[in-house]
């Protein structure tokens, strides 16, 4: 398992678990991204912050550190 800040551009992911707690854990579920959501991540910006991904059809930019509490398969 990944976290998908680690994911490379042009390959899709299954979300299995998001760590974090309290706020930050519920805005990330509240942007569509819960367990088992398949992720295709598009871009990453030249400098690695923010990825940008597709999820349940619309387009999402994540920092990094956001990124990194998302594991995926």
């Amino acid at each position: 398992m990944e976290t998908l800040n680690k994911v490379k551009c042009g390959k899709t992911v299954t979300v299995t678990k998001i760590s974090g707690q309290g706020a930050v854990k519920r805005r990330i579920m509240d942007m569509g991204i819960t367990k088992g959501t398949t992720i295709y991540v598009r871009k990453t910006a030249p400098l690695g912050d923010p990825v940008e991904i597709t999820v349940r059809g619309y387009e999402l930019s994540l920092r990094k550190a956001d990124a990194q509490m998302i594991e995926t398969e």
